[in-house]
C-alpha cells in the first residue's frame, strides 16, 4: 500500500517523496530479509548499512549534526513504513532516536559535537540504559551507583532489557549519585562509551519477538566516566529520562502502527485470493467485518500518533499525555489487529511460512517496552487530575 499522510500534519512533498523511496526500499530489501532475521535472531548488519547509506539514521537529528532536520513526524512516518515489513529493522531507527534524545535535549555543546554526528551518520549506534532487574517501571528502585572521583565518576551496577546491547557504541546510563535524596531526584544521566574499561554485556535475552534487535544486560564494574560525559545536571537524571520518554514513545507507537498496517494489508490480500465455498473469503461478511475493523482502528491509531508527533514539533505542554495515549492505543491496536490477521489466515496464520505469526509476536512487545501500557494509563490519568 502506498504511503498515506494527510497534508494537514505538515509533511512537505519532498518528505513524502522520501517516504516513497523508503517504502520501495522496504519492499525490495527489508521485507525479504524479515523472516530470516527472525529465524536466526541475528543483528541485521546489512540493514544497518542500507539505512546508513540512505541517510535514514539522520532522521532524528538537526542539520548542524549531519541530520536531515525533518522532525518527529517524518521520523515516525519512516519507522511506520519500515515496521510494515520488519519490526526488528524499524527498531534501528527507534532506538537511535531514543538513545540520542537525552544528549539532544540536555547535553552540553561539547557532548553534542562529539556524539551526535557519529550517530546521525550511522557510524555509532546508541542504547538507553534505564531499566534494571529490580527497577523496570519504578526507576526509584535503581541500584546502579555513581560515586564522584577526580575528574569524573565511577559507575557500578547492572541494567536489564536494554535494546542494542552488544552493538551500541554509546550507552546513556542512569545511576544514583545521591542515595540520600528522596526517591528519584538523586539520579544522574551519563554517556558511557562501549569501549570503557569495566563495561561489558553479560547476557542477551531469548525473546518471543523482535529477535533481530539484541536485548541484554550491560554491567558496570568500576567504569570511569569523565565529567564532560554527564548529560544535563547532576541529580536531574530522572527529568532527563522522563522528557526523553515523552518523545521516544512516539517511535514505539509508529512501530505499532506499521505492524498493524502490515498485518492488515497482508490479511486483506490473502482474503482476496483464498477460496472457500466457491468464492474468495473477502466476500464473506465474517471476514469483511474483521478487515474493516482492522483498517479502521489502524487508521485511528495513526491519526493519534501523527497528532502527538506534530505536538512534539512545537513542545506542546500536553505532549506527555498525547504520546502516552498514542503509544497505548497504537500498541493495543497492533496486538488486536495481528491476532485477527492470524485468524483471517486460519491455519496458515499459525505457521512461520506466513508473516502474520511473526507480526503478532512482534506486536506484543510494543505493549511492554518504553513504559508498559499500564504505566501509560497512569500517565494519562495523572494528566487529568
Amino acid at each position: 500500500m502506498a504511503v498515506e499522510v494527510t497534508p494537514q500534519y505538515g509533511l512537505t512533498q519532498e518528505q513524502l517523496d522520501f517516504l516513497e523511496v523508503i517504502r520501495q526500499m522496504v519492499v525490495e530489501k527489508v521485507t525479504p530479509r524479515a523472516a530470516e532475521i527472525d529465524e536466526t535472531a541475528e543483528f541485521p548488519e546489512d540493514i544497518r548499512e542500507l539505512f546508513a547509506d540512505h541517510d535514514l539514521f539522520g532522521l532524528p537529528f538537526d542539520e548542524q549534526y549531519g541530520g536531515t532536520g525533518t522532525g518527529h513526524l517524518m521520523l515516525c512516518a519512516a519507522i511506520e513504513e519500515i515496521a510494515k515489513g520488519c519490526a526488528s529493522s524499524s527498531l534501528l531507527l527507534a532506538v537511535q532516536d531514543l538513545s540520542s534524545l537525552p544528549v539532544r535535549l540536555f547535553g552540553s555543546d561539547d557532548l553534542k559535537d562529539r556524539i551526535l554526528p557519529r550517530m546521525a551518520s550511522g557510524e555509532w549506534l546508541g542504547a538507553f540504559a534505564l531499566s534494571e532487574p529490580e527497577a523496570g517501571s519504578d526507576p526509584g528502585a535503581m541500584r546502579t551507583r555513581a560515586v564522584r572521583t577526580e575528574g569524573g565518576w565511577i559507575l557500578n551496577g547492572a541494567k536489564n532489557w536494554i535494546s542494542n546491547s552488544g552493538v551500541a557504541d554509546m550507552y546513556v546510563t542512569f545511576a544514583v549519585t545521591d542515595p540520600d535524596v528522596k526517591y528519584s531526584r538523586g539520579i544522574t544521566a551519563f554517556a558511557v562509551l562501549a569501549d570503557s574499561d569495566g563495561f561489558r554485556i553479560d547476557a542477551l535475552e531469548h525473546k518471543m519477538g523482535m529477535k533481530g534487535s539484541p536485548t541484554g544486560q550491560p554491567v558496570y564494574e568500576d567504569v570511569f566516566v569523565p565529567d564532560e560525559n554527564v548529560i544535563g545536571e547532576v541529580g536531574q537524571g530522572f527529568r532527563v529520562a522522563m522528557q526523553t520518554l515523552d518523545r521516544s514513545r512516539l517511535g514505539v507507537a509508529a512501530q505499532a502502527v506499521g505492524i498493524a498496517q502490515g498485518a492488515t494489508d497482508y490479511a486483506a490480500d490473502y482474503a482476496g485470493e483464498r477460496i472457500a465455498f466457491g468464492e474468495p473469503i473477502n466476500r464473506l461478511q465474517g471476514i469483511q467485518f474483521k478487515l474493516a475493523d482492522m483498517e479502521t482502528t489502524t487508521a485511528a491509531s495513526r491519526e493519534l500518533l501523527y497528532r502527538a508527533a506534530s505536538m512534539a514539533e512545537t513542545d506542546d505542554p500536553a505532549l506527555g499525555k498525547y504520546s502516552a495515549m498514542a503509544k497505548l492505543f497504537a500498541s493495543d491496536v497492533a496486538m488486536d489487529v495481528t491476532t485477527e490477521a492470524v485468524q483471517v489466515l486460519g491455519g496458515y496464520g499459525y505457521v512461520k511460512e506466513y508473516p502474520v505469526e511473526r507480526m503478532m509476536r512482534d506486536a506484543k512487545l510494543t505493549q511492554i517496552y518504553e513504559g508498559t501500557n499500564e504505566i501509560q494509563r497512569v500517565v494519562i490519568a495523572r494528566s487529568l487530575a
